[in-house]
C-alpha cells in the first residue's frame, strides 16, 4: 500500500527536511509519528527538500506500508505522534507509480518579507526582513526577466547537487499582502537555494543598489560569485505542488493561491 500525505510545518525549529544523524530533521520526526502507526519502520520520500528555518504550506510526501490502516490513521493518528509545529492536513492511497519527488509537474514557493526600518517580533522567524525601502515596481521589473528557460547558475548553492543548472520558472511575481511584500516563483523544479539567492538580488535590486537589468547580466554571467546574497531562510514556504489528475490528489492550487493572512497562514 502506498500512501500519500499533505503536510504543512514551520520549519524554525529542524535542521531542514533532510534526515539527520541527530533525528532533528522534519523528515526524522514525519518518520518516527508514520511507523508508530505502521507498527514498523518507515522511509518517507518528499516533494522537495527545504532547508533548515524553511516553512511548507504545501509539503507532499510518499510510503510504501505493508499494514492496513483507515486513512483517518494517517492524519489523526500521525498527528497525535508529531510535534505542534508539524501537521498532516490530508492523506491519500495512491498508486504505486506515484512518487512524490519525481510525479511533480511543478513546485511552489512564496517568499514573505517586511520592509521596515525595525525588525520584527509577531512574525519574527515566519517573515524575512529588510530596514530598506523598497520599489516595488523595479523588483517586478526585474522578476519578470527571470521567467522562462534560464541557466541559473548564479542563483544555485555552491553545494548544489543538480546534474544541470537549467531551470524553467514560470511564474516569478512581487505583489504588496497587507504588510508584506510576497515574492511567488513557480517552476519545474528549483535549484538549491535558487529561491533565496532570487530574491536576494531582487531586495537589492528594489533598494536601488542595481538596475532591473541587472537579472540579464547575472544569468548571463552565470557565476554565482556576482550575485547578491542568499536571502534569509525565515520568510520562505514551499506553497504547492502540481501532479497530474490521474493521482487524484487534493487541488494544491486552492492551497497555493490562498492569502497568507499577513504573514499568518
Amino acid at each position: 500500500m502506498r500512501v500519500a500525505l499533505g503536510l504543512e510545518y514551520e520549519g524554525g525549529a529542524f535542521c531542514g527536511w533532510q534526515t539527520q544523524s541527530n533525528g532533528a530533521s522534519i523528515q526524522d520526526a514525519v518518520e518516527r509519528a508514520v511507523s508508530v502507526i505502521a507498527d514498523a519502520p518507515v522511509r518517507v520520500h518528499c516533494a522537495g527538500r527545504t532547508d533548515a528555518g524553511v516553512h511548507a504550506a504545501v509539503q507532499v510526501v510518499h510510503f510504501d506500508v505493508d499494514v492496513s490502516r483507515p486513512l483517518t490513521a494517517w492524519v489523526r493518528g500521525v498527528n497525535a505522534h508529531l510535534p505542534d509545529s508539524i501537521s498532516v492536513r490530508w492523506s491519500r492511497e495512491v498508486d504505486t507509480r506515484f512518487h512524490a519527488r519525481f510525479s511533480a509537474l511543478a513546485r511552489h514557493y512564496r517568499y514573505l518579507l517586511l520592509s521596515r526600518d525595525i525588525r520584527p517580533a509577531i512574525g519574527c522567524g515566519r517573515w524575512g526582513w529588510t530596514h530598506w525601502e523598497l520599489d516595488l515596481a523595479a523588483m517586478q521589473e526585474a522578476a519578470a526577466r527571470l521567467v522562462g528557460q534560464h541557466d541559473f547558475t548564479s542563483f544555485r548553492a555552491a553545494e548544489c547537487q543538480a546534474a544541470s543548472p537549467v531551470r524553467t520558472l514560470t511564474r516569478a511575481a512581487v505583489l504588496e499582502t497587507g504588510p508584506l511584500i510576497a515574492f511567488e516563483f513557480s517552476a519545474n523544479a528549483f535549484l538549491h537555494h535558487m529561491v533565496r539567492n532570487m530574491v536576494g538580488a531582487l531586495v537589492q535590486i528594489g533598494r536601488g543598489a542595481r538596475p532591473p537589468s541587472w537579472i540579464d547580466e547575472l544569468l548571463a554571467a552565470k557565476n554565482r560569485s556576482l550575485a547578491a546574497p542568499t536571502f534569509s531562510p525565515d520568510g520562505l514556504y514551499l506553497a504547492g505542488v502540481d501532479y497530474p489528475p490521474e493521482f487524484g490528489l487534493p487541488n494544491q492550487g486552492r492551497v497555493r493561491n490562498e492569502t497568507f493572512g499577513g504573514g499568518f497562514l
